[in-house]
């Protein structure tokens, strides 16, 4: 996450941290959470059963569960459902290109071949 550079509309230097991150079960855990807190990202990622259930055991030394907002996690379905539409593309998927700016035309053909047919 430290190489994400987003350049602003304006002048000034280019964003290094996003608004918010969200992730699937995979990144639940304490290294992950720490990281994110530490930068001051808000996160979305929902708690494996098996450490929400040890949690639960350990009492009060295991904490308080971890915020999980469902709406903005319903969010982060609506973009993986696209780029799975993406991936039908085989040259998408593939990644055929050698060139960033090839590949980024082929993805931009392949979204509007999308939107069109919606």
């Amino acid at each position: 996450m430290e190489r994400i550079r987003v350049p602003r509309l304006g002048p000034g230097r280019p964003r290094t941290t996003p608004d918010s991150v969200s992730a699937d079960k995979a990144y639940s855990n304490r290294r992950t959470r720490r990281y994110l807190r530490r930068r001051g990202i808000r996160h979305v990622i929902p708690e494996k059963s098996d450490q929400a259930v040890n949690r639960v055991r350990r009492g009060r030394a295991g904490g308080r569960p971890p915020g999980f907002d469902k709406e903005r996690y319903k969010k982060r379905n609506t973009v993986e459902r696209a780029i799975n539409k993406l991936k039908n593309y085989r040259a998408v998927s593939t990644r055929y290109d050698k060139r960033a700016y090839v590949y980024l035309g082929t993805i931009t053909v392949a979204a509007t071949i999308i939107w069109l047919r919606t």
